[in-house]
């Protein structure tokens, strides 16, 4: 494996998307339920993390850059949790509190080292709330280097086509992690990041290599982008650009917890670019970060000692 030199440049990074807050009871499994054929879980351990956007935020600062994000989250327990690990890591954040809903939470129990149920709550934020943060997204745009919006589809980025252009109006590169099936709404986005199962959802399946390029070519040239790159998990990365096609092998040595992997990516690229890396020593950077972080239990970073290792 070859030596990264990081740069040193701190780049500011903009995050918007829908903030989550993990949580995971961890338990002894000594039983199966009497009631059903299901395990029983003694739980001993509680721990919260911060996920969606939060956790791309959480990834960029473990790098060094420094960050705002922007999410709405409710007027809850949760919401106040999210705040102070926030703080802690002294993260810029803006959160629009939505009374009407609650904070996305989702929950995970483990036994014995192993995810035995993922427990989701979720509402999508309100109309009123939603013109609030594009309000602050729009004033906030000229403090940052580099913009990166992670949709999880629960909500927070239905204006995203309204954030794209107001981004690139003032220069701004964007990155965005997409989801859906219909990806013209990131038009005009610097550089869109979906895995295998997104971009097979937005344009279809694909029979051999040949087909995947050609296919990932004719929607990078649809959205203008400047380059598309696809994670492909065990297969590792292709990045997609006008004047070349680059596959990066995947740098994981095992593969324990892919929770959170597309954030720190994104995360990483993001930095490196802000930092002035170039795009594939960029994508390269990214593509052993994600390598990293799927052999880590649960939303992770990865540090710049290990990138640079």
């Amino acid at each position: 494996m070859t030596t990264i030199n990081l740069p040193q440049h701190a780049p500011r990074l903009l995050i918007a998307g829908d903030v989550m807050l993990d949580r995971y009871w961890f338990g002894e499994v000594n039983r199966i339920s009497p009631e059903a054929p299901v395990p029983v879980v003694r739980v001993e351990r509680r721990e919260e993390r911060l996920g969606g956007a939060a956790n791309v935020a959480r990834n960029a600062v473990a790098l060094g850059a420094e960050v705002g994000l922007l999410g709405v989250v409710g007027q809850d327990e949760a919401g106040d949790a999210l705040q102070r690990l926030l703080d802690a890591l002294r993260i810029g954040s803006c959160l629009n509190r939505d009374p009407s809903i609650s904070t996305i939470v989702k929950l995970r129990v483990i036994g014995r080292q192993q995810q035995l149920l993922r427990v989701d709550f979720e509402e999508p934020p309100t109309d009123l709330v939603l013109r609030d943060k594009l309000t602050q997204y729009n004033a906030m745009l000229p403090d940052y280097d580099l913009i990166v919006l992670s949709d999880y589809a629960k909500g927070s980025l239905v204006n995203v086509a309204q954030m794209v252009e107001a981004a690139r109006a003032l220069g701004k590169p964007v990155l965005v992690d997409p989801k859906g099936d219909d990806f013209s709404r990131y038009k005009g986005a610097s550089i869109l990041t979906p895995n295998k199962s997104e971009l097979r959802q937005a344009v279809g399946g694909w029979k051999d290599e040949a087909q995947l390029t050609r296919k990932a070519q004719a929607l990078r040239a649809e959205l203008g982008l400047e380059a598309l790159l696809l994670t492909r998990s065990e297969e590792g990365m292709s990045l997609y650009t006008a004047g070349d096609v680059l596959h990066f092998p995947t740098l994981a040595r095992e593969v324990f917890d892919v929770s959170g992997a597309g954030d720190t990516v994104i995360a990483t690229l993001a930095v490196m670019l802000g930092a002035g890396m170039p795009l594939a020593h960029a994508v390269e950077t990214a593509n052993r970060a994600g390598g990293i972080v799927v052999g880590k239990l649960g939303t992770a970073t990865v540090t710049r000692e290990e990138l640079a290792g």
